[in-house]
């Protein structure tokens, strides 16, 4: 019988270099596949969470209005062109505590932004108009102090401000009928509804005019 010895043939260098030239495209490839989901999911979560945060604020501007309460020595909702400013019920104390709120649109040199601002819960005269005299000057120009109680909510190129009055839309600067007030003042009472238009940047998970409409929950009780 005869015997045939055979001798094991390794890899060239050509097809060495080859084979790692193969591999480090396929490797570049699925970099680029895994760099893509990575940013896919980055965007999905920035948008989601862009609308969770609108989402949050349109409710809390609900319920701020929903919450408003007359004091009798400031207008319990007032829009004087650069801020809404409010008097609402303290959560934590809802009996006696108030709270002042205000909401804006300031604008920077990376476009408009829609915050929000409250004040502590305040219990005196002298406290409130404080607090309302803090939330017009922070709409206007705020101190470091300031900044530290709002919120920052949304990029905003525009923001428009309606009260329903004698069953139209208008303007919350025309006139309305006043009534005194106890701090010697005309006050003029709140609206029957709120409407907010505002405009959204470009860039975001929502973009362009949104509408959040709002009307006083004891509206009918009064009426009837």
């Amino acid at each position: 019988m005869a015997w045939t010895r055979t001798r094991a043939r390794g890899f060239t260098l050509v097809e060495l270099l080859v084979a790692m030239a193969i591999m480090a495209m396929m490797a570049g490839l699925a970099w680029r596949a895994l760099d893509g989901m990575i940013r896919a999911r980055d965007q999905i979560t920035q948008r989601s969470d862009e609308t969770l945060a609108l989402q949050a604020a349109l409710s809390q501007w609900g319920t701020d209005l929903d919450a408003v309460v007359e004091t009798q020595l400031v207008n319990a909702v007032d829009f004087d062109g650069r801020a809404l400013r409010l008097t609402r019920r303290d959560a934590t104390d809802p009996v006696a505590g108030v709270r002042v709120v205000a909401w804006t649109l300031r604008a920077g040199t990376q476009g408009g932004r829609w915050l929000r601002w409250q004040s502590p819960a305040v219990r005196t005269r002298a406290e409130l108009q404080s607090a309302w005299a803090q939330a017009a000057l922070w709409a206007a120009n705020p101190s470091n102090e300031a900044r530290r109680s709002e919120v920052d909510i949304a990029a905003a190129d525009a923001w428009q401000v309606f009260y329903f009055r004698e069953d139209s839309w208008t303007n919350p600067q025309s006139s309305a009928t006043p009534r005194p007030g106890t701090a010697g003042g005309n006050l003029v009472p709140p609206p029957e509804g709120v409407r907010l238009v505002l405009n959204l940047s470009a860039g975001q998970a929502l973009a362009g005019p949104v509408t959040r409409d709002w009307v006083r929950p004891n509206l009918n009780a009064k009426k009837s």
